[in-house]
């Protein structure tokens, strides 16, 4: 056996241990790693459980408190929603002021002057294809405008875009004001329907999103409000330039455009952006700040479990969407407004705004032609057309405490059946009236039964319902197609409508009535077999409504447990 010498025995004893010690060492390191990395996964899962239950816990709390919440109450709690919501909307007081404005200053002696043509010596008229044209105008900006409004809304804020709009309408009333011939005012009302076409429905976007539950039916059908305003200001305007025959009769209507403009700009600078936003741009703490600057301090507690119920909503609609990030961005997010649950939801949208002109309002909302071809004289005529404007004022301020009262379903349905009825007998009286002129007053009764009928039911409601069914993920794109669904039968209204009643066309005067009485009847049809009840739920509940393929009958009375964990997510997974 050989011997060990001093050096191998020093190896042995004193590196071998050593690098023992050391292997050792480190393997048990490896090991303490490992488990230390196994805890912080098993700490991670935990963490995002007990995630997950917490906003569960506060968003089911949070609904619990919105159904609970009385109108008199978020009244109380909610000034500033109810005051910032008033301001974004505001801004629809400049195309409703428009919508009238331009129709009416046909008739004015110095516009026809100045853009009309001459049809015998001294006598000037707007000719038939520049009327449609100008009257059309303003609409094919606001479709274009809304074709990108979804988009961009969605990317840059409610807030940026009413701002950047402003700055663009200050420019463009330039051009309708010093237009110098009807060209050029034609090209100024499609610039001009540019920014109306986000302003028409940002205001509804955002009232949607940050009105409380018992107030989110008043405040988006203060749009409807906005439109009478707007109406009822260019008529008071148009009054008081009637007897004007300068130029200023017809330019100075359209420079009151600028005069709204510095207060809305600046009470824009100072809103809040949308709480619903931010959170789904992942900006939480500013989504916090926007609901406490959007409520009163006595609620400010329960700030937190409110901004859990908005958390929960977001994911809960990520959910229902596989491929979220792809689907969801830019231009395709309007492709998904026609897959799944939202083909259904962006149906109801585009149906139930679109039911105003579907329902005649092209005929019997602006009568004055109609009344000019039934035999009354322009004073009875202008006078009707304006005590119209200010029914419609009252009526929509009536209509709030109808729909805090009553379902939206059955006033819709209420509304377009009374709607229905009273074009059915304006078609019907015309064959007496032919023969005496007097009954045309009868006619006159049934137009402002009509409208009537209107501004208490579909005129606001429609707004109301068109914001309410849509996701909160693709509102934005859900109402601009749903406005551009009553732009498109608004522009051929406006164009049809014309031919329907002139003496040199069709010339059928109350007969029209008919026309629009069987449009009127195939959307009561159609709200009675495809609109549901919508009233009282929350954003939460309606994803799962539509997402279970709720039957319509069934919607105001479905139970949904909230106390039930698996209740909100077990349908989407």
């Amino acid at each position: 056996m050989r011997s060990q010498t001093p050096t191998m025995l020093c190896y042995k004893w004193t590196v071998f241990p050593m690098f023992f010690s050391n292997t050792m060492s480190s393997m048990n390191e490896k090991i303490e790693v490992n488990h230390v990395e196994q805890e912080e996964d098993g700490n991670s899962q935990m963490s995002s459980t007990a995630r997950e239950n917490t906003i569960l816990h506060d968003a089911r709390k949070a609904t619990e408190e919105e159904h609970a919440l009385s109108a008199k109450q978020a009244l109380k709690d909610y000034k500033p929603a109810i005051f910032w919501s008033m301001v974004m909307s505001g801004t629809i007081l400049m195309e409703a002021y428009d919508s009238i404005l331009i129709s009416s200053l046909f008739a004015y002696p110095s516009f026809q002057k100045r853009y009309g043509k001459e049809i015998s010596p001294g006598s000037y008229q707007i000719t038939g294809p520049w009327q449609s044209a100008l009257g059309c105008g303003s609409s094919i900006g606001i479709i274009i405008a809304l074709a990108f409004n979804g988009v961009l809304v969605e990317k840059y804020g409610h807030r940026k875009i009413i701002i950047v709009s402003l700055f663009f309408m200050a420019a463009f009333i330039f051009v309708t004001v010093f237009a110098k011939n009807v060209e050029m005012l034609f090209v100024g009302q499609i610039l001009n329907g540019f920014p109306w076409g986000f302003f028409s429905v940002i205001g509804l976007i955002y009232a949607s999103e940050v009105a409380p539950l018992p107030l989110r039916g008043f405040l988006s059908a203060y749009v409807m409000m906005c439109w009478a305003t707007g109406q009822l200001i260019a008529a008071g305007v148009l009054k008081a330039m009637l007897n004007d025959t300068t130029q200023w009769a017809y330019r100075l209507p359209f420079a009151i455009q600028w005069v709204w403009i510095p207060p809305i700009f600046v009470l824009t600078l100072l809103s809040p952006d949308s709480p619903y936003w931010l959170v789904r741009k992942g900006r939480v703490e500013e989504a916090e700040k926007s609901l406490k600057r959007l409520s009163s301090k006595s609620i400010h507690p329960n700030i937190k479990r409110k901004l859990k119920l908005l958390i929960h909503t977001n994911e809960l609609e990520m959910k229902q969407a596989s491929e979220f990030d792809d689907r969801f961005k830019g231009w395709k997010s309007y492709v998904e407004c026609f897959k799944g649950p939202n083909r259904r939801r962006t149906e109801i949208a585009c149906m139930s705004i679109a039911g105003q002109v579907l329902g005649g309002n092209n005929f019997a909302y602006s009568p004055s032609y109609f009344f000019s071809q039934v035999g009354l004289n322009s004073t009875q005529t202008y006078n009707l057309n304006l005590g119209i404007t200010g029914l419609a004022w009252v009526g929509t301020f009536v209509s709030w405490f109808i729909a805090g009262k009553v379902g939206r379903r059955k006033i819709y349905i209420t509304g377009i059946f009374f709607m229905t009825l009273f074009l059915l007998l304006i078609g019907v009286l015309q064959t007496p009236a032919d023969n005496n002129p007097s009954v045309a007053w009868a006619q006159v009764g049934c137009t402002f039964a009509w409208v009537v009928s209107f501004v208490l039911t579909l005129a606001p409601l429609a707004y109301t319902i068109t914001s309410e069914v849509s996701s909160t993920r693709l509102r934005s794109q859900s109402i601009a197609i749903g406005r551009n669904a009553y732009n498109l039968c608004q522009l051929t209204a406006q164009v049809v409508e014309p031919y329907f009643i002139n003496p040199g066309n069709l010339g059928l005067k109350g007969r029209t009535g008919f026309i629009w009485f069987g449009t009127s009847f195939l959307t009561l049809i159609w709200a009675i077999f495809r609109l549901p009840e919508t009233k009282d739920r929350t954003y939460e509940e309606l994803d799962i409504l539509f997402e279970r393929k709720v039957p319509l009958t069934k919607f105001a009375s479905y139970k949904l447990d909230i106390n039930d964990e698996n209740e909100i997510v077990s349908e989407i997974k």
